[in-house]
């Protein structure tokens, strides 16, 4: 089973992280392995892919003509791909050897359509003490309390999540009006390919816990008034995608009843009986962070003419 890595990059800034990526894709032990380079609209990045990873048969490297986005380049990534799967990791994070072999081992074990693994933190500089595990979502890692292993889910994060391509393109890829580019906000572009999937192959993505991708979390990462900022447009993405699908079979219900009657509870005892100031910093991040959350979610209600031209469009691009 042929399998097709595709890593997009964009900055000279990100350069040394890009290449230990792709290093550690081309270094997995599967095969047979292709691996997809997209240059998001840089011609000097474009320049130092080719001359570092261009000419070899099993590296395709692909320049976007102007900066497009993460999303509109991932699918563009797919369609040069040439294997039966198709996989997406972050140009920020590094794979485990075995990576690929444990997805792959679960396509031809079962009739999966789409298959994704945990994305584990890798603290560039000291954890700050206030960060919950609880939220380490908002950092694309994997959070407390997920799923277990082999359990279907909607989707998992973008360092390490992977489709049949047939099946991915025929729903159309990632949306180019979500994910990151230049300042737009809307966050969530994952989520709409594994509501298309559902609705069309009546299937979800499996996890497997032991498919492993370590993402770097660099300073900003840590700084606790980027992660209320972004929060609050996590919760504005959340209700884009309230427009765009009636049912976003999503799992929101179920974590937020997991943190305030288990998660929170634990804490605040341990806050307590420690008694430990970490947990009561952790506490306070824990309401912030939710709090930005919904007041995202309220603003996104209030713009609602704006986001339904938006998702008007969205979903005229997708059909």
């Amino acid at each position: 089973m042929k399998v097709s890595v595709v890593v997009c990059t964009y900055s000279m800034e990100r350069y040394d992280a890009f290449s230990e990526c792709v290093e550690s894709v081309l270094d997995q032990t599967h095969e047979p392995l292709e691996v997809v380079l997209v240059v998001d609209g840089n011609e000097t990045v474009f320049e130092r892919v080719c001359e570092d990873f261009g000419g070899r048969p099993d590296v395709v490297v692909y320049d976007n003509d102007e900066n497009r986005g993460i999303s509109y380049s991932r699918t563009k990534g797919a369609e040069l791909a040439s294997g039966e799967i198709v996989a997406f990791i972050d140009d920020d994070a590094v794979a485990e050897p075995n990576w690929i072999e444990k997805l792959v081992r679960v396509y031809e074990g079962t009739d999966a359509v789409a298959v994704g693994g945990h994305v584990a933190p890798d603290w560039v500089t000291e954890k700050p003490d206030f960060f919950p595990e609880e939220f380490y979502w908002l950092v694309g890692c994997t959070e407390k309390g997920f799923a277990k292993d082999g359990e279907e889910v909607r989707n998992t994060y973008g360092s390490n999540i992977s489709f049949k391509r047939d099946v991915f393109l025929d729903v159309g890829g990632y949306d180019p009006n979500t994910g990151r580019k230049g300042d737009r906000h809307v966050q969530a572009h994952e989520a709409p390919v594994g509501i298309r999937i559902r609705e069309q192959y009546g299937r979800g993505m499996i996890y497997v816990t032991d498919a492993l991708v370590h993402h770097k979390l660099f300073d900003y990462r840590g700084d606790f008034r980027w992660l209320v900022f972004r929060s609050f447009w996590q919760g504005y993405s959340k209700r884009v995608m309230d427009l765009l699908y009636e049912e976003t079979y999503g799992d929101e219900g179920d974590f937020l009843t997991d943190l305030f009657v288990r998660y929170l509870p634990e804490r605040a005892k341990r806050a307590v009986l420690g008694p430990s100031l970490t947990e009561v910093k952790r506490i306070v991040a824990i309401l912030a962070f939710t709090g930005a959350v919904g007041l995202g979610y309220l603003y996104g209600l209030f713009r609602r003419d704006v986001l339904r031209e938006k998702t008007t469009s969205s979903k005229q691009a997708s059909v």
